[in-house]
């Protein structure tokens, strides 16, 4: 099979961790961008991109690439390709527009005037036309332009690859799929110690974990992806990926999934339950302020809520407690918080031993972590400094 670029769209802050996944995957060429990665691979590669990747949100795969000046120029260029070769008649297609650019001022006319050249194409060709769809058309394409270069690539996920297909219904403002994995690897956590999270909503973070802790490929979930309506498309080779389950892997410990709401419990359970790893998560309605001392080597990883929806004062007062409870509760172990507010990380009143910059949805925040040494650890650093101190 014949290697070719493709792109792989992410969340700002998570290039650098897909670009791993991309290397672990095989694909050659990488090439980090901003919110992207670019790299190379055959359409088997393609296919397992979409199907094994979690920190992707879609898989483009480049067709043309052209500098145009304005929109006429755009539709030169499109109407110049061999559409029959990527689209039929029988076939609906959609455009989706990204625009960075002064030259372009609005996405929207951006897409009619790709969607028009199109038509135009296969009118003056064959007197008849292909018909656009919004909602699940046959074939998605992207037009990326920056400044001056556009960029027309044919989108081979569709529906969004954050839309895993185990959630079965969420809370309000859930944590994304994407960004929920691409946390859990920043971490370096891959099962090797039991994992918390002591608030966790509709549970995305617990059985984001369980997948990365078995290996599971997040694909395994999903109905359908756009390149199963490609013309090319080899329904054996994806078989063969899905059912390829030699990379999955024994999980020794557990993961601990607390919520101190009783709805937010009913619906975790329900995701949990959907997603095939309810052995490994234990779940339970537990406010914070209860939480104890693990008795095993644990990290939490979690994203507290950020006070859109609760008042100040509570607000504050919930992260002195989280930052109480860490210390009291959490020694020996490491502890990663999203959250979107200085104040609110003021109140915790530890030291961020990392500061990563994530966007949750269009907010601006930071995953910090926190390494609670326990007494011993105190006493080994006194002992280090002392003998620094004595050394000639």
């Amino acid at each position: 099979m014949s290697s070719f670029q493709m792109i792989a769209k992410t969340f700002q802050g998570l290039e650098e961790v897909l670009a791993q996944e991309l290397t672990a995957l095989g694909a050659n060429d990488i090439e980090i961008g901003r919110r992207m990665v670019a790299f190379t691979g055959d359409k088997e590669m393609m296919y397992k991109a979409n199907f094994c990747l979690r920190t992707a949100i879609r898989i483009l795969k480049p067709i043309k690439q052209f500098k145009a000046k304005d929109a006429d120029e755009v539709y030169e260029q499109i109407k110049a390709i061999a559409w029959e070769e990527i689209l039929d008649l029988k076939k609906t297609f959609a455009v989706d527009a990204v625009v960075f650019s002064e030259e372009f001022r609005h996405s929207k006319f951006v897409s009619y005037k790709v969607k028009d050249a199109i038509v135009d194409y296969f009118r003056e060709q064959t007197g008849k036309r292909p018909s656009v769809r919004l909602t699940n058309p046959d074939v998605l394409l992207n037009i990326h332009i920056a400044q001056t270069t556009c960029t027309l690539s044919l989108d081979s996920s569709g529906e969004s690859l954050h839309r895993r297909g185990y959630r079965q219904e969420a809370i309000e403002a859930p944590l994304n799929e994407v960004l929920a994995a691409g946390m859990i690897l920043l971490t370096g956590w891959q099962g090797e110690c039991d994992f918390i999270d002591p608030m966790c909503g509709s549970g995305t973070l617990p059985v984001e974990a369980a997948l990365i802790a078995r290996n599971i490929a997040p694909g395994v979930f999903r109905k359908e992806f756009a390149f199963e309506k490609w013309s090319d498309f080899d329904a054996e080779l994806l078989e063969a990926i899905y059912n390829d389950d030699s990379a999955e892997r024994e999980f020794a410990h557990k993961i601990y999934a607390f919520d101190n709401s009783p709805k937010a419990h009913d619906i975790a359970l329900h995701n949990i339950k959907a997603a095939g790893v309810s052995k490994d998560i234990i779940l339970k309605v537990q406010p914070f302020q209860q939480f104890e001392q693990p008795k095993e080597k644990a990290i939490i990883v979690t994203n507290p809520p950020y006070g859109e929806r609760i008042t100040t004062n509570d607000l504050l007062g919930l992260y002195q407690m989280i930052g109480e409870r860490l210390k009291h509760a959490f020694t020996g172990n490491t502890a990663w918080i999203l959250s979107y507010r200085e104040e609110c990380f003021d109140q915790i009143a530890l030291k961020a031993s990392a500061r990563i910059p994530l966007y949750n949805g269009a907010l601006e925040c930071e995953f910090r972590k926190y390494e609670l040494f326990d007494g011993k650890y105190r006493e080994h650093r006194a002992q280090e400094e002392e003998a620094k101190l004595i050394t000639p």
